[in-house]
């Protein structure tokens, strides 16, 4: 889980694997606001408020690490490939 991934402290990754569900229905708006609390964490998700509380930062932390670019290695040392790259062509009709 997210305890041994690296990027998140015991406590940060207890608050997301107990309500990780919650925070993203919140966030994609599956779900709507009901207390004044997720209001609040509503508005961070949309940019409008900074982070404050512990639930806000961990949900915040996390969307920005999922966002980031995975980097991947090859062993062979080449450059990696795209797959399909080559099956989008343009052609002139």
């Amino acid at each position: 889980g997210f305890s041994r991934h690296g990027d998140f402290t015991i406590k940060e990754a207890q608050l997301l694997e107990r309500h990780g569900h919650a925070f993203n229905d919140l966030d994609l708006g599956k779900r709507e606001p009901v207390t004044e609390e997720e209001k609040l964490f509503v508005a961070v998700c949309r940019g409008e408020r900074e982070p404050v509380t512990d639930a806000e930062r961990v949900w915040s932390k996390y969307m920005t690490r999922i966002k980031r670019p995975k980097r991947f290695h090859t062993l062979s040392g080449g450059k990696p490939q795209v797959e399909g790259a080559e099956d989008y062509t343009e052609a002139d009709d």
